[in-house]
């Protein structure tokens, strides 16, 4: 007999790639937004580059304390006070009139920020059998690239009619609606799940904090988790932050045009996560083999981000769109995959803690290397960045494949 819920919790991922989506979208207003913000109110490179800094500040501390509290009270009040705290800072962006305000605007939002992704894997793990999990995930993360579709166009049309400060306005309000609707969903528990033992969510069997937080850290497999988000997320950052100017400063594109072209990469961002995690169970389910089908298609996303590379060949606007949208489509590919395997991993106890773990030490590094990107770019070129994005996937994959010869459960799920 088909269950009550089984509809449902296709809802909620939906939602989950709703929340996303408005993360990307907010985190992705400046970037397009700051060409116009600099001129008006005289913030420099240099203050660009340590506004987004404050972000990174924010989203590494609660990162991991996100993942946690989630872990603890489960991904419906989670969510819902993550999301609460971004949109509301994101309104108030726009009230900001100086470098100071932007940093502290952006340093709540990456706290808010901090949450979402440990929140839509908890919801995720909570709500969905392990046979569709891949997919679920690529869906829920996915709707972070088509929110980063939304944000140029919809940011240069804004700006046209309501002005930037209206912008961060309209998009912080709608982050406030998400939250209300979301607070109207069920917490996920054993009695209103019966699809399958594995989305009980009793909290008996979660160990205590420091016990559970000492575990991880010595585990391997964690530890192979952190290391890789701690190599890899400077590119993404550097994608997120910075392309738009590239693209402005040294190939004379307009913000115009950046409007109606810069979408496309996330468009293939999106559209890889849900065919990454498509592809990922259905290789499981002919197989059976969680380990092939995760690292299958990790393999070949990371082979493919070297496209990356060629970018500092060419001065064509439409060979840049289309090698940036090969290396956004390899890295929707591989995060799925990885966000996956840690719940393979992990399971409905430690998963978000250990994406947040992970993600925090993604923006540690990030925080590192963001400030000398700016000098890099400044004394050099942007080619050194062009080229570490298109090798670092290959080299992190070795080390999955190194330090973690299968993926298979080390905890309760």
């Amino acid at each position: 007999m088909k269950n009550k819920y089984s509809g449902f919790i296709w809802l909620v991922v939906l939602m989950c790639a709703l929340a996303t989506g408005l993360s990307f979208l907010d985190r992705q207003v400046l970037s397009i937004s700051i060409i116009e913000i600099k001129g008006e109110l005289n913030i420099n490179d240099t203050d660009y580059g340590l506004i987004n800094t404050s972000f990174l500040v924010g989203y590494a501390i609660m990162f991991t304390l996100g993942g946690i509290l989630i872990d603890r009270f489960g991904s419906r009040k989670g969510l819902a006070l993550s999301v609460a705290l971004w949109s509301v800072a994101t309104f108030m962006h726009g009230f900001a009139d100086n470098f100071y305000e932007f940093a502290l605007f952006r340093f709540i939002l990456g706290v808010g920020e901090g949450g979402a992704f440990p929140g839509v894997i908890k919801a995720v793990v909570e709500w969905v059998p392990k046979k569709n999990r891949a997919l679920a995930n690529g869906l829920a993360i996915g709707g972070s690239a088509f929110g980063a579709v939304v944000a140029p166009p919809l940011t240069v049309s804004l700006m046209d009619s309501v002005g930037w400060r209206g912008v961060f306005f309209i998009v912080g309000g709608i982050g406030i609606l998400w939250t209300l609707i979301w607070l109207f969903f069920p917490q996920a528990k054993s009695e209103n799940n019966h699809l399958n033992k594995e989305l009980s969510n009793n909290r008996s069997d979660v160990p205590p904090l420091r016990k559970q937080l000492l575990g991880l850290l010595k585990s391997k497999e964690a530890g192979t988790f952190i290391l890789i988000r701690f190599l890899l997320d400077p590119i993404i950052y550097f994608y997120m932050f910075w392309i738009p100017k590239f693209l402005n400063e040294t190939k004379g594109v307009s913000l115009e045009i950046i409007g109606n072209l810069f979408w496309i990469p996330y468009l293939a961002l999106g559209v890889s996560n849900i065919f990454g995690g498509f592809v990922s169970d259905t290789v499981l389910k002919k197989t059976g083999d969680v380990n092939l089908s995760r690292k299958a298609v990790m393999g070949f996303a990371a082979l493919l981000t070297a496209s990356a590379i060629f970018v500092r060949y060419t001065d064509s606007v439409g060979v840049i769109i289309l090698l940036l949208s090969s290396a956004f489509f390899a890295h929707g590919l591989w995060i799925t995959n990885y966000i996956t395997s840690i719940g393979d991993m992990f399971g409905k106890n430690s998963s978000s803690t250990v994406v947040g773990l992970s993600g925090t030490a993604g923006a540690l590094s990030s925080l590192i290397v963001n400030p000398f990107m700016g000098v890099i770019i400044y004394r050099f070129s942007y080619n050194p960045l062009w080229i570490y994005a298109g090798v670092m996937y290959s080299v992190a994959f070795i080390i999955f494949t190194l330090a973690i010869p299968r993926i298979k459960s080390i905890s309760n799920s």
